[in-house]
C-alpha cells in the first residue's frame, strides 16, 4: 500500500505567462493506492474500502478501482446501512435516495428496535410536532417500504397501535 499526499501549490503571480498556464490546486490531494492481492481481503481492508467509498459518495472525494485486476466489492443487498455522517442510506451497493423525513423516520426506528410507536409519537419525535394528520405517517412508511423494497419486511404494522422495526430487518446504523 502506498500513500501520496500533495499539498496545494502556491505560485507568485508573476510566474504565469501567455505560453504556459499554471494550474493551481484548490484543495490538498491525497492519493491512496492499495494493492489487492488475489487472495481474499481482510475484514479491516474491506472496512477501509467501504469508508473510502462513503467518503466518495458524500462528494468529498473520488474513488476509482482498476476493475480489470480486481472484481468490485459487492455488499449484501438485504442489509440496509444508515450512514449518519453523510445522512445517506445504502442497500447493498446502491445508495437509496430518501427525503429528510424518510431518513429521519428510518433512523429513529432503527435506533429503537423491538419498540412499537403510535402515529402521534412518531409525529412528535420525528416530525417535531403533533398537530398534523396522523395518517401522514402512513404515507411516509409506505414510500419508505417502496423505496427499499426488501424481501423481508422492514417496518411492520402493529394493527390498532402503530409501527415498529421488524425483527427480521437487517439494519445497521454507522456513525
Amino acid at each position: 500500500m502506498s500513500v501520496v499526499a500533495i499539498s496545494p501549490r502556491q505560485h507568485p503571480s508573476g510566474r504565469t505567462s501567455r505560453s504556459r498556464l499554471v494550474r493551481r490546486r484548490a484543495n490538498p490531494t491525497l492519493t491512496i493506492t492499495v494493492d489487492l492481492a488475489a487472495a481474499a481481503t481482510s475484514p479491516r481492508l474491506n472496512r477501509l474500502l467501504e469508508l473510502l467509498g462513503e467518503l466518495a459518495a458524500s462528494g468529498e472525494g473520488r474513488l476509482s478501482r482498476d476493475a480489470a485486476d480486481h472484481p468490485p466489492i459487492t455488499a449484501d443487498p438485504s442489509v440496509i446501512r444508515i450512514l449518519t455522517g453523510p445522512r445517506s442510506v445504502q442497500q447493498g451497493d446502491r445508495v437509496v435516495p430518501l427525503t429528510r423525513i424518510e431518513y429521519d423516520l428510518l433512523l429513529f426506528m432503527a435506533e429503537r428496535p423491538r419498540r412499537v410507536f403510535t402515529r402521534l409519537q412518531l409525529l412528535n419525535q420525528v416530525w417535531g410536532y403533533d398537530h398534523a394528520v396522523a395518517r401522514t405517517v402512513d404515507v411516509h412508511v409506505r414510500r419508505l417500504r417502496a423505496k427499499l423494497g426488501v424481501d423481508t419486511p422492514l417496518l411492520t404494522t402493529v394493527h390498532g397501535v402503530g409501527y415498529r422495526l421488524a425483527d427480521e430487518a437487517r439494519v445497521s446504523v454507522e456513525r
